[in-house]
């Protein structure tokens, strides 16, 4: 039986939400402030961003640091065809299925994992962890969701690359996986995997299928868990909140492509709302107030982005201050409490 002292180990999982996505670094601060590390870390979209970042080591101060200073307009890297006026946007989305190149960010996160982490491959990022449940193929400290519309699946990456791709988990690129999960559909280029039959499958981003995957690191033999996962969860609630989400373009506001982009977030969040109102759910998870900014405005302001990180500060707060490990095991676990 653990005691409360040895739960300063946590799993930490990242709901996706495009520039809301520094509400994570300051959940992560207060939760490091509390004398928190994290096992093991899964995310989607932007949360696999930061998610990829804590997994390879980097502290929440230097994140911090990147993430509130950031330009995110760079995100949004534009094909020649798609600097065509007017029309650009349109045709970059009928031919290349997405209105950006998502270039820049793979670059930009691959620099920050290689030079300031020396994470470069998944293999840089596995674990001897003969006390989890996990085969021995699936101890990772970083597992990012995406979504493979050829096959039509969700697909954990680094655990699927060998099973549904025969490819060598170890060998892949951790920035690849990454920049698949952030492929916001109508947004962002998909991203193409072939596998080793030669077989390319296109990638999406992870939340159309699993945005949140609280249960994703939840032990299945039986026996209770060694630590607690936390959640982080970001995305405004439907319909009170929908003025703050949709639509979630400032480009193609209307017509069909904008109103298939507002129904592929509806779903995610509709999906999301019903996880979260299981109690075993909601009692481990974070809500970050994204305080009415749209998961897509990448002309995001420092002053937007110092909120969000203050509002991701503010819930992790209220959360440790509620949070009590012992009854968590007790009431959703089925263990005898230490005191009884």
């Amino acid at each position: 039986m653990m005691t409360h002292s040895s739960s300063l180990t946590a799993d930490l999982v990242l709901e996706g939400g495009g520039v809301l996505g520094i509400g994570h670094v300051g959940a992560i601060s207060v939760l490091e402030d509390a004398g928190y590390s994290f096992a093991r870390v899964a995310g989607t979209s932007a949360g696999a961003i930061v998610g990829a970042l804590v997994a390879a080591g980097m502290p929440a101060s230097r994140i911090t640091q990147i993430m509130t200073t950031l330009d995110y307009r760079r995100f949004t890297d534009r094909s020649l065809l798609d600097r065509v006026p007017l029309a650009g946007p349109l045709l970059s989305l009928l031919m290349d299925d997405g209105v950006f190149e998502g270039d820049y960010l793979r670059e930009w996160l691959g620099n920050l994992l290689v030079d300031e982490c020396g994470v470069e491959t998944f293999g840089d990022l596995a674990v001897d962890d003969a006390g989890s449940c996990l085969p021995p193929e699936r101890r990772y400290r970083l597992v990012v969701t995406a979504t493979d519309v050829t096959r039509g699946e969700l697909v954990y990456f680094p655990w699927d690359y060998q099973g549904t791709y025969g490819l060598e988990p170890g060998r892949q690129l951790v920035v690849d996986a990454v920049r698949a999960s952030t492929s916001i559909p109508f947004f962002f280029e998909p991203a193409t995997l072939v596998g080793s039959d030669t077989t390319p499958s296109t990638l999406v981003d992870g939340g159309v299928l699993a945005n949140f995957p609280i249960d994703i690191f939840d032990r299945t033999d039986g026996r209770p868990p060694r630590w607690p996962t936390f959640g982080v969860k970001l995305l405004p609630l439907l319909p009170q909140d929908a003025a703050k989400l949709l639509p979630i373009a400032g480009l193609l506001k209307h017509g069909p492509v904008a109103l298939a982009a507002d129904l592929a977030m509806t779903t995610i969040v509709g999906r999301d709302q019903a996880h979260l109102a299981k109690p075993w759910v909601k009692v481990r998870t974070m809500q970050v107030d994204t305080a009415g900014i749209n998961p897509v405005d990448f002309g995001l302001s420092r002053a937007q982005a110092r909120t969000l990180f203050e509002n991701g500060q503010a819930a992790a707060t209220r959360f440790m201050a509620e949070w009590d490990w012992q009854n968590y095991l007790a009431t959703f676990r089925g263990v005898t409490p230490l005191n009884a």
